[in-house]
């Protein structure tokens, strides 16, 4: 065994875990300035909201969405019903459950975050990578994510708005993505 190759091999594993918990702190400090009036977090668990099926937005669903204990995303859930952004409604399966749901003012809220706030955050921080690299990046992390066996429950496909008549220029809204991404090159 060539145990300077095993020695540097763990270093960067150890740099690397380091390097993630650091960025995850980051990105979650700098992304509660463009969320507001939601922080990162309460954003993230609102949209994972509305990536599940609306009698399986249960504690459980929503925190294996998230990767997070149920405990943790209690906390969460707590501070967007005191805002009113989510509702607590009782399961209609199982009765022991509850499911949580986005208010209209919790809809309004996401809209203000995801059409500004989102599209320039998302601009800031990976202005400098290329296409190719946000790619590789993002297979890595699911990669990463599968270390356990379980693999990621992601937000890839397209959320359904309910109730909601808003008209959101999403021209607009990528014009302004693009502008802000190349402007900073």
């Amino acid at each position: 065994m060539d145990y300077n190759k095993e020695l540097y091999l763990l270093h960067i594993m150890q740099q690397a875990y380091a390097s993630l918990v650091s960025v995850s702190n980051k990105l979650q400090m700098v992304g509660d300035k463009y969320f507001e009036p939601l922080t990162s977090r309460q954003y993230i668990t609102m949209l994972a909201i509305l990536h599940l099926k609306e009698d399986e937005t249960t504690l459980i669903n929503i925190s294996k969405k998230l990767g997070t204990t149920k405990q943790n995303l209690s906390q969460i859930i707590k501070s967007l019903e005191k805002k009113a952004f989510i509702a607590i409604v009782p399961n209609k399966k199982d009765k022991r459950a509850v499911n949580v749901v986005v208010t209209d003012l919790g809809m309004e809220a996401m809209i203000k975050c995801g059409s500004s706030g989102s599209v320039n955050f998302m601009a800031d921080i990976f202005k400098d990578f290329t296409k190719e690299e946000i790619e590789i990046l993002w297979k890595l992390l699911i990669k990463l994510y599968r270390f356990d066996g379980n693999d990621m429950d992601g937000f890839e496909e397209a959320v359904e708005l309910p109730n909601l008549d808003v008209n959101i220029d999403v021209e607009e809204a990528l014009e302004q993505f693009s502008k802000r991404r190349n402007e900073q090159k």
